[in-house]
């Protein structure tokens, strides 16, 4: 068992108690967001800091709505 802490950006995202250690360029879902492992630092036997970059979320502007009111 490892002991995976993913990181973004110098800041914590999430630790993780894990059988496998994710791979570099490896596509995976964090928290509901889709991420991609940047690097992967052993320390030692069990710990593991993984670095990751999430996909930018691209949210569409709102409607206008252009009916005229109705009396």
């Amino acid at each position: 068992m490892y002991n995976v802490t993913f990181y973004e950006n110098r800041a914590l995202v999430m630790s993780k108690l894990t059988s496998s250690i994710p791979s570099e360029n490896e596509n995976i879902q964090l928290k509901g967001r889709k991420a991609t492992v940047t690097n992967v630092e052993k320390l030692d036997e069990r710990n593991v800091h993984v670095h990751i970059a999430f996909e930018k979320i691209v949210k569409k502007a709102a409607v206008l709505d252009t009916k005229k009111k109705r009396k």
